[in-house]
């Protein structure tokens, strides 16, 4: 039986829960904006030439993702100086924290979705 073949033969029943990536938030799943919430997860505050070096993406690139999540409000960017050297830091807000931890949940029902035990095909449904 297909997947759509068992939805629809519950008929009445509870509907399903929602299929994990339906959790997924778009402006954290992207692989820049993710490795930066990560990065700055581990740290008070990242360096932007760590960060670049890190994700392995250019100046132009990141910057314009950090804008992307500072928009966001999941991380803060501060700009200064180190002896006379401009820096920029970047750190993880509450909210940056709380939207990376649900984008690890989802993910991690998704694994688990994909590792769970399938009955074997021709066996009856349980």
């Amino acid at each position: 039986m297909s997947v759509e073949d068992s939805t629809a033969a519950q008929g009445d029943q509870e509907a399903p829960a929602p299929h994990p990536t339906q959790a997924l938030d778009d402006t954290v799943h992207q692989r820049v904006r993710l490795g930066v919430l990560t990065v700055a997860r581990e740290a008070d505050r990242v360096d932007f030439g760590f960060l670049k070096k890190q994700l392995a993406v250019t100046d132009g690139n990141l910057s314009r993702h950090l804008r992307v999540l500072e928009e966001s409000g999941m991380i803060t960017v501060e700009k200064g100086y180190a002896g006379r050297r401009p820096r920029t830091w970047v750190a993880l807000t509450r909210a940056g924290a709380q939207a990376l931890d649900a984008e690890l949940r989802a993910l991690r029902a998704l694994v688990l979705r994909l590792e769970a035990p399938r009955p074997a095909p021709g066996a009856p449904d349980g």
